[in-house]
Order: C-alpha cells, then structure tokens, then sequence
C-alpha cells in the first residue's frame, strides 16, 4: 500500500490548481503559464499573462523563448483534456520544472479568473457551482 503523505507530497509536486496559480500571478511569482491547446482554442480565450505553445512545438519552440531556469505550469481544456500532460512531458523531457494546472481553462473560467482574447478582455463569470460568492 502507498503511503498517503508520499503520494499527495508527491501529487503536489506535479500539479497545481488554478486559483493557486492565479494567486502566484497576484504575488508576481516567476513561472510561465503555458496553453497547449490548438490555434483555434487559444483564440476563444485563455488566461491573462498566458503563452500559447501547443504542445506539439514544443521541443523546437520552449528553449528559445522561455529560459530553461523558469518553471512551467501546463494547461489545457479541462479535467477531460490529457493535453496538458502530453505538455508537461514534453517541458520534462527537456529539462524544466514543470507542473499541470488541473481542471485546465474550464475551471479558470469556471472561477471567474481574468481571461482575454485578441479582442481584449473577456467578461468575467463566477460559477457558483466550483466556488462560493458572497452577495
């Protein structure tokens, strides 16, 4: 049987959530937020102070434009993605630190984290389903 402290120890070493990396943002954290997803998802919308790298470019693109010394966080669609790991494997293999931002852009939208397009920003939706909002 695993031993619970080193799997969630180690559950937390790999991933994040998206209020946590909203909050790491807040605080001028350094990392980089990656969207992995396709041209036309990027387009719809994706995180303020997101890039755009689909992880199929990113064994040619990450080294020139994100310093190796920078930590990645991943992400895709939603929990029903598995683009965000095909991401993080890819940012692993070539030697960064890299963790995946579960439940992806739905639940950055779904919490009402600020989100833009090439049109500028997108109206922000609480759902009070993912979190509680006081009125």
């Amino acid at each position: 049987m695993t031993d619970p402290l080193s799997y969630f120890a180690g559950k937390l070493a790999h991933e994040t959530d998206a209020s946590d990396v909203y909050a790491a943002q807040r605080t001028g954290a350094d990392f980089a937020l990656v969207d992995v997803r396709s041209d036309d998802a990027w387009a719809q919308g994706h995180p303020v102070g997101a890039i755009h790298m689909p992880y199929r470019e990113i064994a040619q693109r990450a080294a020139k434009e994100i310093p190796l010394t920078t930590p990645v966080v991943v992400y895709c669609w939603s929990p029903g993605c598995n683009a965000g790991a095909k991401g993080a494997v890819e940012f692993a293999r070539l030697g960064y630190a890299v963790k995946e931002m579960i439940g992806g852009y739905e639940y950055w939208v779904r919490e009402g984290l600020p989100t833009e397009n090439a049109q500028g920003a997108l109206p922000r939706v609480f759902d009070p389903q993912v979190m509680y909002v006081r009125r």
